[in-house]
């Protein structure tokens, strides 16, 4: 994850703060220097990073703090409090216009993802009661239109097309096809360069004039680094954006253009891509990512991600089942399944307060675990399932042979179920059995 050595960084010398029971102006001065060094080696920009420090610096040697009976943590909460103001604070919404069809326009460079992302933000504005229809516009890229219709068949999204025509009369001819198919999101998806120049500026100045779109946002990859920075104040200059979807921010990218961007441009960063898959995609919010920087944690997304995955139906009928006492293997997998929903192991860990970067970095998690446990379960019968008991060793082979897994690997899983049984039956009123480890349910 993006921002894990700026981490780090950060958390080493704020343990140095918390060390000592007063602060002095030469602790705070030798602290804001590696926060300083850290930032830097994060490539965020040289300005940004100086303005920042100065502020920081204001605020934490006024008396106020280095008086107060926790010194160190009212520094902390001051750089808190200042990598939110440097993101932009708050949460800033895409711009929707009241007249139906509104359009949006996807512009960026060649390869920061403008055509996946485009169709994930479709998905996710879809699911908040909005009817997009993906345009495609960029007419010169090799497989860009296809590419697009298969994402948008993947996730149910209508894609207009007219083939390597003029971009300008598509988009033109998308938003009117939208308008009379009752779709009241348009999102263009334009055609990038390798590097800027005037011809696509163009291009887009002129499918921007023919459209009238309420909201032009630029992506950019956050592994291009301060190249992302300048690539936006160059959109921002001939164009003019709104706001910014920065992409690629789950890989080893230092984080520094997240922390530039809303500086250099004073444009806010509105979604972000967290992964590969088309669900991966987050609303960008300042405070949350200041707190998973500082080793705070990020609890409310990790609810958010937890609400999405909830069935209330399931939800329902699992606490009926549990009341009964009854907790067969289907409900261990539909458990596990609605775990899995929600990411990885390590991003889930990475979002609990209280678990410092280099602590995260250290552990070690088999994300396989849970696919093996999976395919053991689903390779039993139905019957099998719901009467676990009957699984004597002829029954266990076959379920290895099944899952591609080992006798071993089957009664570990029953053993892991057992387990579970145990904790519900405690939970609700059963007779206790004999205690277990702590290790978790799914073997990590």
């Amino acid at each position: 994850m993006a921002f894990e050595s700026l981490s780090e960084k950060l958390s080493a010398a704020f343990k140095k703060l918390r060390g000592k029971g007063r602060l002095t102006e030469a602790d705070i001065k030798e602290a804001m220097r590696e926060v300083r060094l850290a930032l830097l080696e994060a490539d965020v920009s040289y300005k940004v990073v100086k303005d920042f420090i100065k502020k920081v610096s204001e605020r934490a040697v006024v008396a106020d703090v280095l008086e107060s009976l926790t010194p160190a943590q009212m520094v902390i909460k001051i750089v808190n409090e200042e990598l939110c103001a440097l993101m932009g604070s708050t949460n800033v919404k895409i711009n929707i216009s009241s007249k139906s069809p509104s359009v949006l326009m996807l512009v960026g460079l060649q390869g920061a993802g403008k055509t996946t992302n485009g169709a994930k933000l479709a998905a996710l504005l879809k699911k908040n009661g909005k009817r997009p229809l993906l345009v495609a516009c960029d007419v010169y890229r090799p497989a860009a239109i296809r590419q697009l219709e298969t994402v948008g068949s993947q996730l149910g999204i209508p894609v207009f097309q007219m083939g390597q025509g003029n971009p300008v009369d598509i988009a033109r001819a998308g938003v009117e096809h939208a308008r009379k198919h009752g779709n009241d999101l348009v999102i263009l998806d334009t055609a990038g360069r390798l590097h800027i120049d005037e011809e696509l500026m163009q291009e887009l100045r002129d499918i921007r004039d023919a459209t009238q779109p309420a909201e032009i946002m630029l992506v950019v990859d956050a592994m291009t680094g301060q190249d992302a920075v300048n690539a936006a104040s160059a959109f921002d200059h001939a164009l003019g954006i709104d706001g910014i979807m920065m992409t690629k921010l789950d890989g080893d990218a230092r984080g520094g253009a997240a922390l530039s961007v809303k500086a250099v441009t004073g444009k806010p960063i509105k979604y972000v891509g967290v992964g590969e898959k088309l669900d991966q995609i987050e609303v960008f919010h300042p405070d949350r990512m200041a707190s998973r920087i500082l080793g705070m944690g990020d609890v409310l997304t990790l609810i958010e991600k937890a609400e999405q995955s909830f069935d209330e139906k399931k939800a329902a009928e699992m606490a009926e089942r549990l009341r009964q006492n009854k907790f067969t293997l289907t409900d261990f997998y539909d458990q596990m399944v609605s775990m899995k929903s929600m990411g990885s192991i390590s991003d889930i860990v990475g979002m609990i307060p209280g678990l410092d970067a280099k602590a995260l970095k250290n552990a070690t998690f088999d994300e396989k675990a849970l696919t093996r446990t999976e395919a053991i379960i689903l390779s039993m019968t139905p019957y099998e399932r719901e009467n676990p008991h009957v699984l004597g060793s002829s029954r266990k082979k076959r379920i290895a042979a099944g899952s591609g897994t080992s006798v071993v690997d089957v009664n570990r899983v029953l053993k892991q179920y057992e387990m579970m049984q145990t904790m519900v039956k405690q939970m609700t009123g059963g007779k206790k059995k004999r205690k277990f480890g702590q290790k978790n349910l799914f073997g990590f």
